[in-house]
């Protein structure tokens, strides 16, 4: 085996990001059957998806941020202005979400991250079943990872 030397370097490049994460797509699209199938079909792009609620100004009240892929939905933000708090803004962007999801985009499932502080509670109200969780992160805190089937 030749053993060469490198050089590791720290700095932010989006160029050698994508690169990075183009390399591992492929590695496990061949490692993996159900990836393979997914690019088959050409399902296996991430595509953003977002939900915005608006006040009668046209200010925000909240909204939804995440992807799809892989039939799966991915929520990544979750926000409810503290003005507008236990209306039942955060359920409606969540539900409808979902809805597109399941309706446009053919998942099947999705998940999410959340802290003891935020709101895990108000996903299990709503289906979600915790699946992961890390105590101290960050520390003092707990992270929850919750998933639910479409």
């Amino acid at each position: 085996m030749v053993w060469r030397m490198f050089r590791l370097v720290a700095e932010v490049d989006p160029a050698r990001r994508a690169q990075l994460g183009a390399g591992l797509r492929a590695a496990n699209t061949a490692a993996s059957p159900a990836l393979r199938a997914l690019r088959a079909t050409g399902r296996d792009r991430e595509a953003p998806l977002q939900v915005w609620a608006l006040d009668d100004t046209g200010a925000l009240a909240g909204g939804l941020a995440g992807h799809t892929w892989a039939g799966w939905l991915h929520v990544s933000t979750l926000w409810v202005d503290e003005r507008v708090r236990g209306a039942g803004l955060g359920g409606a962007l969540l539900a409808e979400a979902e809805r597109i999801a399941r309706a446009e985009r053919g998942c099947r499932a999705v998940r999410l991250e959340t802290w003891d502080f935020q709101a895990p509670e108000f996903y299990r109200k709503r289906g979600y079943e915790v699946v992961c969780v890390i105590p101290d992160y960050p520390a003092g805190v707990t992270e929850y990872t919750l998933t639910k089937r479409l």
